[in-house]
Order: structure tokens, then sequence, then C-alpha cells
């Protein structure tokens, strides 16, 4: 579900080209993934210029085209999906979702995840209904409360960073692209940090934190009087934070079951910003003493956008139950 391109194209009648493209946006990432896909049928997206004669000349929207052309208006090729195949550099460039309004033709290239020959049906590309969820977004974002080619010109050169929040990487988040704007507008005004380069949009929605836990238990057992059996605890700690806001803050803390063991060796992700250091000196070389720090362990971090691992550690003794339990609150 992406799109490989975008295009804005003005239609012009009487000009040399009867068009301008307006906006363009291509996804490197996502071109590659369809030339994998697409094997042997794959076609690249062309520069704008072909792009615009191909897509007018399909369209029907060149002054100087002849009244009829069978290869493209013959009973059998009567289009009734907005959805086009255009001949460009020798092969076709399939499917093309397009349409035109208001003088302005709206185009982009989904994705297809499959060989394009035979084409698959229509139904079975999901990233045709994503391409014109995108486009009808643009459209309203363009038609909504315009009076003149200033705001027009404005609102297309507000498109590259709605984009990039509203359809990062050619996967469309928000089709809504107003409330993209909002946030940026609101994020300038509220947030004096710079946003990141690694990451490409803010999380919108209910903030959510899940915390899993996965421990590794390595066990002696001698079933004799005078030895006690011992055990060792290997766990990790891994996180999801979907939070607002470009660089939040939460801080985790962990907390130690009625009579677990104090945690040991405790490796913490570069993403916590600071630490007890009481937490980070107790040692499974050092012998066990009741002095070693038990907690709770808290952990103030700016989490990344991806699950990751906030730390790992080890726990030992004889006798004695472990494993943990946790909770979190925002800074």
């Amino acid at each position: 579900m992406a799109q490989r391109a975008v295009w804005l194209i003005s239609r012009e009648p009487g000009t040399p080209f009867c068009g301008t493209v307006r906006f363009s946006r291509r996804y490197p990432t996502v071109e590659k993934r369809a030339k994998v896909f697409n094997g042997a049928s794959y076609v690249p997206i062309p520069e704008d210029g072909p792009f615009l004669k191909a897509l007018l000349f399909e369209l029907r929207l060149l002054d100087d085209e002849e009244d009829f052309i069978e290869s493209r208006d013959s009973c059998s090729h009567i289009n009734k999906t907005s959805v086009y195949g255009l001949l460009i550099g020798g092969g076709e460039l399939w499917p093309v979702v397009a349409f035109l309004k208001n003088n302005m033709i709206y185009a982009c290239v989904p994705l297809v995840e499959q060989t394009l020959s035979p084409h698959p049906p229509l139904i079975s590309i999901s990233g045709i209904s994503q391409g014109f969820e995108l486009l009808f977004g643009v459209q309203d974002f363009l038609s909504l409360s315009q009076k003149n080619d200033t705001e027009l010109n404005t609102k297309l050169n507000q498109l590259p960073d709605l984009l990039l929040q509203a359809c990062p990487f050619g996967t469309l988040l928000d089709a809504n692209l107003q409330n993209s704007l909002d946030s940026i507008n609101f994020a300038s005004v509220t947030h004096s940090q710079k946003q990141p380069a690694w990451k490409v949009g803010t999380y919108k929605g209910k903030p959510q934190v899940s915390i899993s836990i996965t421990e590794k238990v390595k066990s002696m057992q001698y079933d004799k009087q005078d030895i006690a059996d011992t055990w060792q605890v290997v766990g990790t700690v891994t996180c999801k934070c979907d939070l607002e806001g470009i660089m939040p803050n939460v801080t985790i803390s962990l907390s130690l079951p009625t009579n677990g063991s104090p945690l040991q060796d405790i490796l913490v992700h570069p993403c916590v910003t600071s630490l007890d250091s009481a937490i980070l000196t107790s040692s499974s070389i050092d012998a066990m003493d009741d002095s070693a720090f038990s907690g709770p362990y808290k952990f103030p971090l700016t989490p990344p956008l991806e699950s990751f691992n906030l730390c790992y550690y080890t726990s030992q003794g004889s006798n004695h139950t472990c494993g943990l339990q946790s909770e979190f609150w925002p800074a």
C-alpha cells in the first residue's frame, strides 16, 4: 500500500504542451520495491515531460490530436475506472490513477506487489484505493478557501512538507492534509527543538507504551540439604512508545516482586537520558550482599519511533522468586 509517484498538472488549452506540471513527488524506496515485485514487466517512472505528454494523450486533452485513434478510442478501450496505462519508452506504465477536476489533473502511480503481465484485477491492488484517497485529500486541501492563483501557489509550496507528514515514504497515514498543516503550525509555535532527521513524522493518536519483559532462567538443583539450589536470570525489556510530540519524554519504572533479588549488569539503550548511578554499580562478579540497589529502577528516556530494547539485566540468588513488574508515566 504505497505510491511510487504523485503529480499535479494544470490543464492549459492553447499552450504548446496543453498543460504544466505544478507539483511532482517520487519515492525512490518504493521504486526499488516496484522493480523487484514487477520483474520483467517493470516500467520505470518517467520524467515529468514524457509523463505529461502521455497522460494528456490518454485523457484526450491534447489540442492537435486526431478525432479518432483506434488504440485509444475503440470500444475495447472504454475506461470507467480512472485507472490508465500510459505508453512510455516502449513499455506501458500501469496502473496510473488520474482524474480531472477544475482544470487540475491529479495523478499517481500505486505500487503493485506482483508482476504486471497480465494485469492483475484492480480489486487486488490495495494501493489503488489508497492512491484515490491521497488524491482526493490533496484536492480537498487545494480547493479549501482557495480564492486566487496566489493562494493556490502558496498551497502548492506547502505540499512537500505536508506529504512528508501525511505520506512518508509513499505510504498514506492521513488523507486530511489540513491536519498535517495544523500539526506543523502547532509544532512551530509550541516546540523550540528541531525535529531529528531520523524521525520522518510525529505520532498522532492515543498515547500508549507497550512493555515486554523476556527472561531466561538457568538453575542448578543439587537436592542436598547442605548445598542451596541456585539460579540466574538473563532478562530483556522491550518497549514500543506511541507518544505525541517531536521529542516526547517518558519515564519507565521497573519494580521487583516481593523478595525479588536485585538486578545486576544492567545495560541501557542510548535513548535513556539519565540514570541513577546506583543502578549500574551492582555486578554479578561481586559477591551478593544485602546493600545492592533493589529498585524501583527508573529510566527517563526520549523513545524512538520503532520498538527497541530498553535494557538488559541479570539477577541471581538462591531460594528466591524472580521476575519483574513494570509501570510507566509521562515525564
